[in-house]
Parts: C-alpha cells; structure tokens; sequence
C-alpha cells in the first residue's frame, strides 16, 4: 500500500548568514513595494492623477526585483547557476526602469 502513495521529497537549503540576510532583505523589498505599489494604486484609482499610477509602477518594479531575489536560492535546484544568476542580475534592471519612474513622476507637472 505504500507504494502508491506519492513520497513527498523535502528539500532542505542550507544557506550562509549573508545569504539568509539577502533573502530577508529581499522578501522585505518585495513586501514593502507590494504594499507601497498596491497603496499608490488606490490612490491613482481615487484621484485619476497620471503621476501616481507611474509611481505605483516603479514600485511594483522593485517589488518585483525583491521576489526574484528572494526566490534566488531555491531555484538552483531546477535551473543551472547560470540561469539563476543572469536572472537574478538582470532582474536588477527592474530598479533602473523604478528609479526612472520616480523621475518621470517628479517631473511632470
């Protein structure tokens, strides 16, 4: 009877102190950037200023650059090395297109 029941494998990821700070970092991004993006998106819904709908953008982009990093470590097991690092990499691009945002935002009148 045991064999057909499905064995649940548990993975286990053993990290070093600075990677458990860069995912607790991380996480912390994502979360606040979701709340921050989800925030000004009601405020761009109440007011219909095109200024916050851009920053809510911005910061959906470094709540999205805060989850890939955070997810860094446990895809290495089903990607190679490589494939997670230029994700994680170029996922950095994310803060340019953000910072950008705040700029465009700040400079329309």
């Amino acid at each position: 009877m045991a064999g057909l029941v499905p064995e649940f494998v548990t993975m286990a990821v053993v990290l070093t102190l600075a990677q458990q700070l860069e995912q607790i970092v991380s996480l912390g991004i994502f979360l606040l950037g979701t709340v921050l993006a989800l925030l000004s998106a009601l405020a761009w819904r109440r007011e219909r200023d095109y200024r916050m709908a851009v920053v809510a953008v911005g910061y959906l982009m470094f709540a999205i650059y805060g989850f890939v990093v955070f997810l860094e470590y446990y895809l290495l097991p089903y990607f190679s090395v490589r494939t997670v690092e230029l994700l994680e990499h170029g996922a950095a691009a994310l803060i340019l297109v953000g910072l950008l945002a705040f700029f465009v935002a700040l400079s329309r009148d």
